[in-house]
């Protein structure tokens, strides 16, 4: 595989077109195009599937991943052999769920601002859906609870986010409910992240219940955090971003003492990693042991 050739394929994926990305290499549409058919026939299949924006293949989405790894490890190379040439910053991407970003991962950002050769480019994704970023190369790493590691990627544990129903006590008023461990969940109104976000869901199957009645969806985790305390519905909240709520009472803990949710949070990367994601992997290692908890804790 010439460099030349997954250098155009990423530039393909990433500029969403052959001509967008022969701007940005510098060259012509045309060279792009052979570039591309190069690969593909050294491969026997299609790489690039070409609509508006291109889009890479199961294979291209191989081949991309590798593309990125070897640029990254490139970049390595070339500041160990002229370490007092000016470089660029470089994009360093990776997935974190929005709970995660809101509470315990704030340390990696305090730590990045100490990084002079990368800019963070944080890609906001629902703990078990960060996997697909890492397939393409997109992302090189991902804050993930798929326990599956993408091919040629390593998978580490963290620690467990742990997170329980609660509601404003408002809400348990507006809907008649004398007791928050006996509640009808089909009639309570629920909040979602997103379409994505099945961890509410996963508790009313606990219950017998498919769907409530009236489901909100707000795709922030303050945003949702704010609208339960505000008193629009219930949801799962992770104790991280509970703090004393519960306890001073602002906030009613829903069901019973079982009735939480543990996610156990894992770090998956590039086995190939380059400087830059290896410091970012010890950062978020670290920050994940001082907040989340270990694997091993009971209720």
């Amino acid at each position: 595989m010439h460099p030349d050739q997954l250098a155009a394929l990423a530039a393909v994926i990433d500029e969403g077109s052959f001509e967008a990305a022969a701007r940005h290499l510098n060259i012509t549409p045309s060279a792009v195009s052979q570039r591309i058919k190069a690969l593909e026939r050294r491969w026997g299949q299609v790489l690039v599937v070409r609509t508006t924006p291109c889009r890479a293949t199961a294979a291209g989405s191989v081949l991309l991943r590798h593309a990125r790894q070897v640029a990254e490890l490139e970049a390595d190379v070339l500041v160990e052999l002229a370490p007092d040439t000016d470089s660029a910053r470089r994009q360093l991407p990776v997935v974190v769920n929005a709970d995660s970003l809101a509470t315990w991962f704030t340390p990696v950002l305090e730590e990045a601002t100490t990084w002079d050769d990368c800019v963070l480019d944080l890609l906001i994704e629902v703990e078990d859906h960060g996997a697909g970023h890492l397939r393409t190369g997109q992302a090189v790493g991902a804050i993930t609870s798929d326990r599956t590691p993408v091919p040629g990627c390593a998978i580490e544990p963290l620690g467990v986010m742990r997170y329980v129903p609660v509601c404003s006590p408002r809400l348990l008023e507006r809907h008649g409910a004398d007791d928050a461990r006996e509640l009808d969940w089909t009639m309570l109104p629920v909040i979602r992240f997103n379409d994505k976000d099945d961890i509410q869901h996963q508790l009313l199957r606990r219950h017998g219940v498919d769907t409530a009645a009236v489901e909100h969806r707000i795709p922030s985790s303050q945003g949702l955090f704010a609208a339960v305390c505000a008193g629009l519905g219930w949801a799962m909240v992770s104790e991280l971003q509970l703090g004393g709520l519960v306890r001073d009472g602002d906030l009613v803990r829903l069901g019973r003492s079982g009735d939480h949710i543990d996610v156990l949070l894992a770090w998956q990367t590039w086995r190939l990693g380059s400087a830059r994601s290896t410091r970012l992997g010890e950062a978020v290692h670290g920050a994940a042991r001082r907040a989340l908890r270990p694997r091993t804790r009971r209720p």
